[in-house]
């Protein structure tokens, strides 16, 4: 019965740190998380932004075309997903400035640093 139980908790959590990594993937969280901790510090104006029809906790994972400023005054132009909280969504429409973090290997890949409305 014990190793039963043991199996049963196992397999458990294996499945928990499955999700994890599944919801990181479909949310873009994972990859956020790691250019936040390694990442360039620079602002963006939001161009566009779209739903992706996905959402955890009833908010949505978005995808935000941005033109990101780097801290040398360059700008270029980069697409990001991101999870953001329902009551943010008025603060991250087209028009609105975002601290963003950059990644230093890809510049392309962009993640918002911080609650939108709040740098």
């Amino acid at each position: 019965m014990r190793t039963t139980l043991r199996m049963a908790a196992l397999a458990l959590a294996a499945l928990l740190a499955g999700c994890g990594a599944t919801i990181d993937r479909i949310t873009g969280e994972g990859d956020a998380d790691r250019i936040r901790r390694v990442g360039q510090r620079g602002e963006a104006v939001v161009l566009d932004i779209s739903d992706t029809g996905v959402t955890l906790n009833d908010d949505p994972v978005v995808v935000l075309h941005l033109e990101v400023r780097r801290g040398d005054g360059t700008t270029y132009t980069a697409t990001a997903r991101a999870l953001i909280s329902r009551l943010d969504i008025p603060q991250v429409q087209p028009g609105a400035t975002l601290a963003v973090a950059i990644d230093p290997a890809d510049p392309a890949k962009v993640a918002l640093s911080g609650r939108p409305g709040r740098r």
